[in-house]
């Protein structure tokens, strides 16, 4: 059996604040100690990895993405930093191709600030059948060329002179996506996970849907050749049918993007009042606490987690009410033990995060989300007005009792896990800012947890030898977001070893090594390549 032999580096162990070398046979962590300890090691090792300074942790858990999405989007026109609507269009029309796909507009950053009519986006693509999605995933832009081959779309709820949401969208993508080889879409998954551990992601979290993808993204998934971080599946949606449809695919549970309501982005998220930018619309709440009652009350029965998307206030309370209506016919203790999830959770009551936390919820949390958009002259504080403060509320939440597990929602914000450790440690809301120590168990440990495997996400022996090897810039000097200074080395109050403080003006760490169960999934200098 191959033993693997790293040494010379950082090893984020809490089993041992001074361990600098890590030992991997048959999948699994066999040993962790000191470089002179390593040396006996050395002689019964059939490959040895000289670490030169860097760090080893757990690898990191994406627990909320989307891979189909992810991967088309590397290949679709990118709008994300276009800062004009001209911009924007010009992009669209240099595209190649005999159909258009664009994907990250956000009109709020566009001087225009507002959306391109039907004629110009007809214009921009020259009559080719275009699909293009806003940031949030929640909307899109299309093409008459498009609309000429699925008439449903325009007679749809949410269509609007070329812009689509609700029900309109999921028809336009759907008959987008219908238009690609059959081979693109397998490209996409593999070049999306791919992507995950070039970046020290060992586990990702699909978050699948009928109106996201086809159900059999799962199955092309687990066919996909080479080593590639694990891959587990949710199936979001309603009741009975969908418990058995989450059965048949072999998923965690019915769960994930089953849509209690929508997005900030498309004023589609369920708000008690009307948003502050358009006083016309309060959002859409898509389902009721009774719906969401008798799908966590399906879930339980078959031994599934339940969970739901779900971002305004007014959403987040009918989901409270759906826990406590669950809770009132089954017991709390059982809603405890289902360990059911919640994605996104943005603007959230103390009343309902007590619900959650009694329950024993998952939050599902995108820092990045606050990253980007957050703050007082942010895109939330422009659609919500002083309702903005306070959302995202990470260390509330926590506070409230309820484990968090962290992601990215990609493509709607990248894979990027040190980044989103970094926004949670340093969210606009200082009151709502966690440890770094915190959002890093949360990336790794927490999103082991939140699918309810509890063997993974820390290095220890006998744990899944999941992991991965950062340069971290800097002189090994960490800077946490109270300014206090700590060595590298150890925190020895903790008893582990410091991570570093990501503050915003500081490089990222970058990966050089990712292991999936002991098996190499990335390889940058190829190290480990026979």
């Amino acid at each position: 059996m191959t033993r693997l032999l790293l040494r010379g580096g950082y090893v984020h162990t809490p089993a041992d604040p001074h361990a600098t070398a890590i030992a991997v046979e048959g999948g699994q962590v066999v040993w962790t100690g000191d470089d002179d300890a390593a040396d006996h090691f050395a002689d019964n090792a059939t490959r040895v990895v000289e670490l030169e300074g860097r760090l080893v942790v757990p690898a990191f858990v994406d627990a909320h993405a989307h891979l189909g999405a992810t991967g088309l989007a590397a290949r679709a026109v990118d709008l994300s930093a276009t800062r004009t609507l001209i911009e924007a269009l010009d992009k669209l029309a240099a595209a190649e191709g005999p159909f258009v796909m664009g994907h990250g507009w956000n009109e709020t950053e566009w001087a225009e600030h507002r959306l391109p009519t039907l004629a110009e986006v007809d214009r921009a693509v020259a009559g080719r059948p275009a699909y293009i999605s806003r940031i949030e995933l929640h909307s899109a832009l299309v093409s008459s060329a498009l609309l000429a081959r699925a008439a449903d779309i325009a007679r749809a709820d949410g269509y609007a002179d070329g812009r689509v949401e609700r029900d309109a969208h999921h028809l336009a993508r759907n008959a987008f996506f219908a238009l690609m080889p059959g081979t693109v879409r397998e490209e996409a998954l593999h070049q999306a996970l791919e992507t995950a551990a070039s970046l020290g992601i060992g586990m990702v979290h699909e978050l699948g849907a009928p109106h996201l993808c086809p159900e059999t993204d799962l199955a092309t998934i687990r066919g996909l050749a080479g080593v590639l971080p694990e891959v587990i599946g949710y199936w979001g949606e309603l009741g009975a049918d969908g418990v058995k449809r989450a059965e048949a695919l072999g998923c965690a549970g019915a769960a994930g993007d089953l849509c209690v309501d929508g997005a900030i982005g498309a004023r589609t998220a369920a708000l008690h009042a009307p948003y502050s930018d358009d006083p016309q619309r309060t959002g859409h709440l898509y389902l009721t606490a009774e719906q969401v009652a008798d799908h966590l009350a399906a879930c339980t029965d078959a031994g599934l987690q339940g969970g739901f998307h779900v971002i305004g206030d007014r959403g987040v309370d009918e989901v409270a009410a759906g826990f406590r209506l669950a809770a009132e016919r089954l017991g709390a203790p059982a809603l405890v033990m289902g360990r059911h999830r919640l994605e996104h959770l943005e603007m959230t009551s103390s009343e309902a995060m007590a619900t959650f936390g009694e329950l024993g919820v998952t939050a599902s949390m995108q820092p990045m989300f606050d990253g980007w958009w957050g703050g007082s002259e942010g895109f939330y504080a422009e659609r919500l007005g002083d309702r903005a403060r306070g959302m995202n509320p990470l260390a509330s939440l926590n506070r409230a009792g309820m484990a968090l597990a962290l992601g990215s929602d990609s493509p709607v914000t990248p894979l990027d896990p040190w980044g989103a450790v970094r926004a949670a440690a340093w969210h606009h809301d200082e009151s709502e800012r966690i440890t770094v120590r915190a959002a890093f168990n949360a990336h790794t440990r927490g999103g082991w947890r939140a699918a309810r495997l509890d063997e993974g996400g820390v290095i220890a022996i006998g744990a899944p030898a999941s992991i991965a090897v950062f340069d971290v810039p800097g002189d090994l000097v960490v800077q946490t977001p109270d300014d206090r200074v700590a060595a590298w080395s150890t925190d020895l109050r903790a008893g582990v070893p410091q991570l570093p403080g990501l503050h915003p003006d500081e490089d990222l760490p970058t990966c050089a090594l990712t292991l999936v169960r002991g098996q190499v999934a990335y390889d940058r200098e190829g190290v480990l390549q026979e």
